[in-house]
């Protein structure tokens, strides 16, 4: 039950031979995102459970999740990039129906980030769930 723009990015990690290659395509996602404005980065769109600094801000327009965000660290940003993928267009009942792990093997994200890192990606899932949940 992915989104479009998620289909792709799944079709692009095909193209992409090796780890590091994605690895850095994921990079590459987080560095070409608008950066999220600084009155945005409040306690209240930070997210705990992140071994470095990130901030999600959430919107719904028209039903439909749209969130920004912004990190400290390059990969999580591109972590960021990845869940926009995943979630952004969205109502809030197709994002609580989405099995983000399984979406995420596809790109085999699991295998390949550290368990701090793995802890973050499901602190920053979490926080778009429970924030499409509470506009349901």
């Amino acid at each position: 039950m992915a989104t479009p723009a998620f289909e792709e990015l799944v079709e692009d990690f095909e193209f992409l031979d090796d780890w590091e290659d994605r690895y850095r395509h994921v990079i590459d996602l987080g560095k070409a995102m608008d950066p999220l404005p600084e009155p945005l980065r409040v306690p209240a769109t930070k997210v705990d459970g992140c071994a470095s600094q990130v901030w999600l801000h959430a919107q719904f327009d028209g039903g439909k999740l749209h969130f920004d965000g912004a990190s400290d660290a390059m990969i999580v940003s591109g972590l960021i990039a990845v869940l926009r993928k995943l979630y952004n267009g969205l109502t809030p009942a197709a994002v609580g129906a989405v099995d983000a792990k399984a979406e995420l093997a596809r790109l085999g994200l699991n295998d390949h980030l550290s368990a701090q890192r793995s802890n973050g990606l499901r602190a920053m899932i979490e926080r778009v769930r429970e924030t499409a949940a509470q506009e349901a």
